[in-house]
């Protein structure tokens, strides 16, 4: 099988159930930028954590492809004509949503209140934990203009918005485990 198809060429593509539409589309859009985050994580699993992180991150990236085939699938062509779902995986439940809580509640037991907002950096990986966090913020925005227009199942959205704050609690947890500076940020005063 060919990697290229030359189907796009003219600028659409295919969503799940054969609808085409523009490149452009909010739906390419959001699972486009669902696709993009998964990279980052993938980029933030391969940094020296620990295993029981890049364990969760896998976890979350084979829940990103969940999202992303939802986000693809063209709601009019979701139920095939023998009434089964086209999608025949597991959606996102939940559990899932539970596992990011739970992961949450674990990280945030060793971290100090947060009295401020923080600054991203301190660490390359931390960076890329909250560069991951801001796209994963935008594939939010997306998914939910997306699902303004054409409704989705309510635990994707749910799913995306507790991941953003899952990855801003993993890096506050990567900044205390590396031992890198927090730096909080403090509005300057008007003179």
């Amino acid at each position: 099988m060919k990697v290229y198809t030359k189907t796009g060429d003219k600028g659409t593509t295919a969503l799940f159930g054969g609808t085409r539409v523009p490149k452009h589309h909010i739906r390419i859009e959001s699972y486009g930028t669902i696709d993009e985050l998964n990279s980052h994580i993938g980029l933030i699993r391969d940094q020296d954590i620990d295993q029981l992180y890049k364990n969760t991150l896998m976890d979350i990236q084979d829940r990103l492809f969940t999202v992303g085939a939802i986000l693809a699938t063209d709601p009019e062509k979701a139920t095939l004509k023998n009434g089964k779902t086209r999608l025949n995986i597991p959606k996102i439940s939940n559990d899932d949503i539970e596992r990011l809580e739970k992961g949450m509640d674990l990280m945030e037991e060793s971290l100090p209140p947060m009295t401020h907002f923080v600054l991203p950096g301190g660490h390359t990986t931390v960076s890329f934990c909250h560069i991951a966090r801001t796209v994963c913020r935008r594939a939010e925005r997306l998914a939910s203009h997306l699902n303004d227009l054409e409704p989705f199942q309510p635990e994707t959205l749910m799913y995306i918005n507790r991941l953003s704050d899952y990855l801003f609690v993993l890096a506050r947890k990567l900044s205390h485990n590396l031992q890198a500076e927090e730096i909080k940020w403090i509005p300057k005063k008007e003179s």
